[in-house]
């Protein structure tokens, strides 16, 4: 029988063993802002009708990123799915399948691990990679506390570049708040990660650097690796759009230690914000280290090749403060979306994603750029970048979308500040006419 504390003396046992005085301690670390003083003002009850018809309206008023010229990134990109990837994800041998525990019965899954283990750390340049994060917010801060244990706990400061973007800064905040972990964060502004070299010190378990950055800039990571690891840091290299490394330089090749990013970008949709799938890979010396979980090749007892999870230090599977992370599962269904559509691309097709992202990118900057009052602040870019407008950038991306237009996501969304900046993103999705339409458009309400 399921057990329901609903007496009062249970309620207070629990909460005395806890340690605090009623259950609103237990939500401290929520701001206030975020927490209600009374109900939702939503009617007690409707009927299902009713609720279907009201839920409806609201829909309707929703501009499909699908219908509508898209030009939002940010973190989250839209590129075509071929339809054999949904087709296939939604066998009901993947679909429902939970967790590959009994290796005998899951060689399917465990085996398509181990392909998308491969892809990634083929992309990102690197020597391993675990099954996947939930994120790519979650993996940089998991990769801050692995980069602290690698060290020992002797070093528990993380140089975090301006370039980061804010959500992975506010996640890793999270996280290491209640860990002992200090951040040395610079303000997100373009042209200034370089800054992160100089706050590099003998504390120092790990520095933090995206490219492509959170304003689009490709980041030369090399000198950071040097000056990292002159001090007995690790490189983090960070990214959000894995498309990118269809046309640039990987991470591994130039110095990362650990890489961490989003995988959306490949094989999953934007549904409307999730689910996202996590990617992380490192170096083969520091693998005792890496959170998540891992699949491994190896030989059954008639010598045929099979799979297994192995390194599980998990904290299901050892005890909790040994664990190198208290994540329990993996995002198995968005793997192997990614893994059937990197499948499908090849290295050729995924250069040639690449290189379609980069040319619409590079028309469409060159195209707003000459528009007055708009000015390209990039030097350096694959498939988003950031206009300075001589406007308030959110007002601009509403009167866009007013004529049918998803222009791009206002800096100041994500950073609070910055309101004349606007990121802008053009995908393979992005045609001559949407290019067209976004130019005219903008040139009009520029004027």
């Amino acid at each position: 029988m399921r057990y329901l504390p609903l007496n009062e003396n249970d309620r207070a046992e629990m909460l005395a063993k806890v340690g605090v005085d009623s259950i609103d301690d237990l939500f401290v670390d929520v701001p206030k802002a975020a927490v209600l003083d009374d109900l939702i003002d939503l009617p007690r009850y409707q009927s299902e009708a009713a609720v279907e018809r009201y839920m409806n309206r609201l829909q309707a008023k929703n501009m499909s990123a699908g219908a509508a010229p898209f030009f939002c990134g940010a973190g989250a990109y839209k590129h075509h799915i071929p339809s054999s990837v949904d087709h296939l994800i939604q066998r009901s041998e993947f679909l429902t399948a939970y967790t590959p525990y009994q290796p005998e019965i899951s060689q399917g899954t465990l085996q398509t691990l181990f392909e998308f283990q491969t892809q990634v750390a083929m992309l990102t340049g690197m020597e391993v990679a675990n099954a996947s994060m939930y994120d790519g917010s979650t993996a940089c801060a998991e990769a801050v506390v692995m980069a602290t244990r690698v060290a020992r706990g002797k070093k528990m400061k993380a140089v975090l570049a301006s370039g980061l973007h804010p959500h992975y800064a506010a996640a890793t905040q999270t996280v290491a708040q209640y860990l002992g972990i200090e951040l040395a964060h610079n303000a997100a502004v373009p042209g200034n990660d370089a800054n992160a070299i100089d706050q590099i010190d003998e504390q120092t378990a790990c520095i933090v650097v995206q490219s492509p950055n959170l304003f689009g800039e490709i980041v030369d990571l090399e000198p950071y690796a040097e000056a990292a690891h002159a001090a007995g840091a690790l490189l983090i290299a960070v990214f959000n759009e894995p498309v990118a490394f269809g046309a640039i330089k990987s991470p591994g090749e130039q110095g990362a230690d650990i890489v961490v990013g989003e995988g959306q970008g490949i094989g999953v949709g934007l549904n409307f914000g999730g689910p996202h799938v996590g990617l992380f890979a490192c170096r083969q010396k520091l693998i005792r280290q890496m959170p998540g979980r891992i699949c491994g090749e190896t030989v059954d007892a008639k010598g045929e090749r099979g799979f297994v999870l192995t390194l599980s230090t998990r904290e299901q599977h050892i005890r909790r403060e040994k664990a190198t992370s208290n994540i329990c599962t993996n995002s198995g269904l968005c793997c192997l979306a990614f893994t059937i559509h990197m499948t499908l691309l090849g290295e050729a097709g995924l250069r040639q994603m690449a290189a379609i992202n980069h040319a619409n990118a590079c028309t469409l900057a060159d195209k707003l750029s000459a528009i007055e009052g708009v000015e390209l602040v990039n030097e350096t870019f694959f498939n988003e970048f950031t206009l300075r407008l001589s406007k308030d950038a959110d007002q601009v991306v509403e009167a866009l979308a007013a004529k049918g237009i998803l222009g791009g996501v206002p800096v100041s969304r994500l950073t609070g500040d910055q309101k004349d900046l606007l990121l802008v993103t053009a995908t393979e999705v992005v045609t001559d006419e949407d290019i067209e339409a976004y130019v005219a458009s903008l040139t009009d309400l520029m004027s």
